[in-house]
C-alpha cells in the first residue's frame, strides 16, 4: 500500500516547518476580512502559526500577519484574531513555538 504525503507548513514566526494539522492558519478571505481558520478550508490567502500564545504575541509585535497576508490590521483586528485564537488555543497547545536549535537545548 502506497503511504500518503503528510502535508507540511512553515510557522510564519519561528519558520518551523510542521504537519498542517499541527497549526493555526489564518486567512485573509476575498473580502479583505482577516479570520482564523480552524478547518483550514477558508477560501483566500492563508498564513500558519504555531499554537502558542507567544507566538501569536511576537507575530502581532513583528508584524507578521500583514507581510504573509499582504495586508495592514488595525488594532481592533489583531485584539479580535486574539479572542478567537485564546478560545481554540487548547487544541494546538501541544505544539511549542520556537526554532528547532532552541528546543534542542
Amino acid at each position: 500500500m502506497k503511504v500518503r504525503k503528510v502535508p507540511q507548513r512553515k510557522c510564519i514566526v519561528c519558520q518551523k516547518t510542521l504537519s498542517k494539522r499541527e497549526m493555526l492558519r489564518v486567512v485573509r478571505t476575498p473580502e479583505g476580512e482577516v479570520e482564523l481558520d480552524p478547518t483550514g478550508k477558508k477560501n483566500g490567502r492563508g498564513a500558519y502559526i504555531c499554537g502558542d500564545a507567544e507566538a501569536f504575541k511576537k507575530a502581532r509585535k513583528t508584524k507578521a500577519f500583514e507581510r504573509a497576508l499582504k495586508v495592514s490590521l488595525t488594532p481592533e483586528q489583531h485584539d479580535s484574531l486574539e479572542q478567537s485564537f485564546l478560545a481554540v488555543q487548547d487544541k494546538f497547545k501541544s505544539v511549542s513555538c520556537g526554532k528547532p536549535d532552541e528546543q534542542a537545548e
